[in-house]
């Protein structure tokens, strides 16, 4: 058995998001079939959640091209100061301030992948910010700047946006909260939820008006907490 959050966008109350964990069967390996199998059971074990219908798996392993295209590895927005398409992985791991280096912005040439594992991003001592077309992020709300990049990319691509109101939750069966913070899944629930709001252009405006709107609300957990926008639990 694992435990995994199941993400919902949250249309009415003080909190953007809702995050509910969920207990459901594991199918060890690293197989995209075997990941698919986890996500199947995932998302079965979602939808006894009250209000819960169709969930999207959003990474590579899911099940859905939707849910694939919707990968930070996949996601890119057009970047008039690089010359070509950056994908949001890309752009999040070259943007990242080290105490001893950084912004290492040769990364947003390569691949997702190659990208999340250059060896700079382990061996630069403590994270300290985040720098992004000469804009300095800081590290508190926790995922604030991922999710900035996250939606500003999504709000361009209207062919997959338009997508998600045949859903009312959002998994990533890579994701797991005790060994990390940010989560395509969560960026695109919030994405979700400030669109049905009638807040996503107010809100994207600039990175001071995303932080304005977004930093102070909660998140409310399956573990029953309530802290700042941006932690999961």
């Amino acid at each position: 058995m694992a435990s995994r959050p199941v993400f919902i966008p949250d249309f009415d109350g003080q909190a953007l998001v809702s995050t509910q964990f969920v207990d459901f069967q594991w199918f060890a390996g690293l197989s995209v079939s075997q990941k698919q199998k986890s996500v199947t059971a995932l998302h079965q074990a979602a939808r006894a959640l009250p209000g819960i219908g169709k969930v999207l798996e959003v990474s590579t392993k899911s099940p859905e091209p939707l849910g694939a295209a919707l990968s930070a590895f996949n996601l890119c927005f057009d970047s008039l100061m690089l010359g070509h398409p950056l994908s949001v992985e890309c752009a999040f791991q070259g943007s990242k301030v080290f105490e001893q280096g950084g912004p290492f912005t040769d990364i947003y040439a390569f691949t997702s992948r190659d990208a999340k594992r250059d060896e700079r991003l382990r061996i630069s001592g403590r994270l300290t910010g985040f720098n992004f077309a000469n804009v300095q992020w800081p590290l508190e709300p926790q995922t604030a700047f991922y999710d900035w990049l996250y939606i500003r990319a999504l709000k361009h691509r209207t062919d997959l946006a338009d997508q998600l109101s045949d859903y009312s939750a959002f998994t990533d069966i890579e994701f797991n909260p005790q060994k990390s913070i940010n989560c395509q899944a969560y960026s695109v629930a919030l994405f979700v939820s400030l669109l049905k709001r009638n807040c996503l252009e107010q809100t994207t405006a600039s990175p001071a008006a995303f932080l304005s709107y977004v930093g102070a609300r909660p998140v409310v957990s399956a573990r029953g907490d309530d802290v700042s926008q941006g932690r999961l639990f």
